[in-house]
């Protein structure tokens, strides 16, 4: 089994960018309860992030708080992906329910 390199040290005339750990969890938080939106710009901003912080262009501090926001962005979006053809079965069911409904429960 390999090991992954050490983090490259940045030269010391450039300096490191702050970590976005928590900007990341609040955008996977919020996915769950305003739009999925949010998860997905998560997990980009998490992967960017994280690639960074391997290559020591980042700070590394925010590393668990940056891998926190990316599973929970990641459950969001495959969460609503699988919700999106049960809800597209409940409408045409309901739909189908209305029709048989109004024409006094004769099949359509």
């Amino acid at each position: 089994m390999t090991q992954m390199p050490p983090p490259v040290a940045p030269p010391p005339d450039m300096p490191m960018q702050p970590h976005r750990g928590v900007m990341i969890l609040v955008f996977s938080i919020l996915s769950w309860f305003l739009c999925v939106i949010f998860g997905i710009v998560a997990w980009v901003l998490a992967n960017s992030d994280l690639r960074a912080m391997a290559e020591g262009r980042m700070d590394p501090t925010g590393e668990g708080i940056t891998k926190a926001g990316k599973i929970v962005a990641m459950i969001s979006v495959i969460l609503n992906l699988l919700a999106i053809p049960v809800i597209i079965i409940l409408i045409v069911l309901g739909a189908f329910a209305a029709a048989a409904a109004s024409s006094g429960g004769a099949a359509p």
